[in-house]
């Protein structure tokens, strides 16, 4: 059975919790606590990360998070509370599923920058 891209990304956010900025606040600069952007190195060159947030780009996080690849983030832990966004919360909530699918057992969906941007959240360039 095939599925179209909204299909994936419905079953991704049934699968991955959202936080709050709220929630999301509280809890960041946690040593147990990783914010992820996964938006592409154009867009975020462009409208800067939030604070503190690394950048992975969807297409190249599996390979960050995987602890047998040579480019494995050793920021990227399974007993971390993982945090992704994007610009609209589709790609986080796949990336998100990508890493429950591979043991990640806590990872949280914010959904889009703009909203974090539109709400005061800290942001910086990269």
């Amino acid at each position: 059975m095939s599925l179209t891209a909204m299909q994936m990304i419905q079953e991704a956010k049934a699968a991955v919790p959202m936080i709050s900025i709220d929630e999301t606040r509280a809890i960041m600069g946690n040593d147990d606590v990783i914010i992820i952007d996964v938006r592409d190195y154009l867009e975020v060159a462009n409208s800067g990360k939030i604070k503190g947030a690394h950048h992975i780009s969807r297409g190249m996080l599996e390979f960050h998070a995987d602890d047998a690849m040579p480019m494995h983030n050793s920021e990227l832990s399974k007993h971390k509370t993982i945090i992704v966004y994007c610009a609209s919360g589709g790609r986080s909530a796949l990336a998100g599923f990508a890493l429950k699918k591979m043991g990640f057992t806590d990872v949280r969906n914010l959904g889009g920058f703009p909203d974090w941007v539109a709400r005061g959240g800290e942001t910086e360039a990269i």
